[in-house]
């Protein structure tokens, strides 16, 4: 697995807040999709349901995945009669529960099995034929790279590799949907979208919506299309055709439309579709720019924390397009010099951007930080994040649209959060307070206040101008002053921050 560590001054390193998951849960998430397989993961039971269960029912939205099945490893399978016996009575198991045609079987290995060094290839070609066993590298690799190496090996095992087709003209492959990666149906709609506005057919789209008897149909495309840019290059490599990455921002998804359409020989059916789509689809985006929101987009700092492609997509977009100075930007699987979750964690701590996209482990810092005033975007995983609309796509002109709304909407949501409203509890203190105005405030104090509201989120100086204010004029009060110093002032900014 992916880790964050930290060295403490005896040397103990601490591990903290995993981004990623391992090659384990990538591979199986991977294959599970398909429902003409069923994966029997050597594993004990509890790592089936973290994986089969709990995860995918908060992202994906699936109660649990029907095709995945544990051996359900044991202390005496291990120490006394050995993991053969009881991974074949799984597979025989699942012969016997398959009703509804035929199925391909699929033995996964885990962190736990790998461990013990359990190897099931022989044993399932002389007892179970036609089982395959797969080495998920469950302790050496993440998840992206579980994911890339299972397509790999699905497209060597059961498509076509050294066969020369002649691909179909016009068609294309999109290749990397899988369980439990962020908002993969929104955005797997709107490259379908683009797909066929530029004059596409889709062939395949894999392993999402495909069957594993599809897989030589993968030969018949012309064109590739990865959906994650994490993962899927390495199947692309494999098949030899022309592919291309998913596209973030205008920029990105203008030049991915016109490359596509000369691609597929359809150049005048997606030149068309741009023309279109910057009167309708892309109209949002020029008069949320020529409206009010313009005016702080500029000066509205933003933090991303994202797989590869959205971290890369969205510094481009926000950054790039849109103006938006970026505060931090940490990819995963990270990029050198790019910040670790200890380095974001200190980041926010410090002070958080106003607008955040993150995972749960960024919401927890944020908590942690007891921020007021930024606005957080959910864009990865780990976290109870469902995404099963279709509305909501990162990818593409939709994207660039459904993001900016998002950003948009959150900055007044935030910013009705420090309206200053007159409260009943505000009411009860004015009456106690009596006339306001009565303190007379040197420059000096005037000046140190300034400084302290200046460093509060943009969007929160108002409600923190009066917060801070009042607190050193109660103090005041407490003394029965009338003037107010910088020593006061300072006393009383001491006291909120203890």
């Amino acid at each position: 697995m992916t880790t964050e560590q930290q060295k403490k001054p005896d040397g103990v390193t601490l591990i903290r807040d995993l981004s990623d998951s391992s090659g384990y849960w990538g591979s199986t998430y991977t294959l599970t999709p398909m429902t003409d397989v069923h994966v029997i993961c050597d594993a004990p039971l509890g790592c089936f349901n973290l994986l089969g269960t709990a995860c995918v029912d908060y992202t994906d939205s699936i109660p649990h995945i029907e095709n995945l099945t544990p051996t359900a490893i044991t202390e005496t399978d291990v120490t006394v009669h050995g993991t053969a016996g009881i991974t074949l009575k799984a597979v025989q198991g699942v012969e016997r529960e398959i009703t509804h045609g035929l199925k391909q079987i699929i033995v996964v290995s885990t962190a736990e099995s790998e461990q013990i060094g359990s190897d099931h290839t022989d044993m399932l070609a002389k007892h179970a034929p036609g089982t395959r066993f797969y080495y998920s590298a469950s302790l050496e690799e993440d998840e992206w790279q579980g994911r890339d190496r299972a397509l790999k090996w699905l497209w060597a095992e059961f498509g076509a590799p050294g066969t020369l087709v002649a691909p179909t003209p016009g068609t294309v492959n999109i290749i990397g949907p899988t369980y439990g990666c962020f908002n993969a149906g929104a955005d797997l709609h709107e490259l379908k979208r683009l797909v066929q506005g530029a004059g596409g057919t889709i062939n395949l789209i894999y392993p999402y919506q495909s069957l594993l008897r599809d897989t030589p149909r993968l030969a018949e495309a012309a064109v590739n299309i990865v959906l994650h840019k994490e993962y899927g290059s390495g199947l692309c490599a494999d098949l030899g055709r022309p592919w291309l990455a998913a596209p973030f921002g205008i920029q990105d998804t203008t030049a991915f439309i016109t490359r596509l359409g000369d691609l597929l020989g359809t150049h005048a059916q997606a030149e068309a579709f741009l023309a279109e789509e910057k009167r309708t689809t892309l109209q949002p985006v020029w008069d949320l720019w020529r409206g009010p929101q313009g005016d702080w987009l500029g000066s509205m700092a933003v933090g991303i924390v994202a797989g590869r492609g959205y971290a890369d997509g969205l510094r481009r977009y926000l950054g790039d397009e849109l103006g938006m100075p970026i505060a931090f930007c940490a990819g995963r699987p990270a990029m050198p010099g790019e910040p670790d979750n200890l380095a974001v964690r200190e980041i926010i701590h410090k002070g958080a951007p106003p607008v955040l996209f993150g995972s749960v482990n960024e919401q927890i810092y944020l908590a942690e930080a007891e921020t007021r005033g930024t606005n957080f975007i959910a864009a990865a995983n780990p976290g109870a994040f469902v995404r099963r609309a279709l509305g909501t796509p990162f990818v593409g002109y939709s994207g660039t649209v459904w993001i900016l709304q998002e950003i948009v909407n959150g900055f007044y949501n935030t910013l009705a959060g420090f309206l200053p409203v007159e409260t009943e509890r505000s009411k009860r203190q004015a009456a106690q307070e009596g006339p306001a105005g009565r303190y007379a405030w040197s420059p000096e104090a005037s000046l140190l206040l300034q400084r302290a509201v200046d460093q509060a989120p943009y969007v929160a100086r108002i409600s923190a101008s009066r917060e801070l204010r009042l607190a050193v004029e109660q103090l005041a009060k407490a003394r029965d002053l009338k003037a107010i110093g910088p020593d006061l002032v300072t006393e009383a900014l001491g006291t909120l921050t203890r």
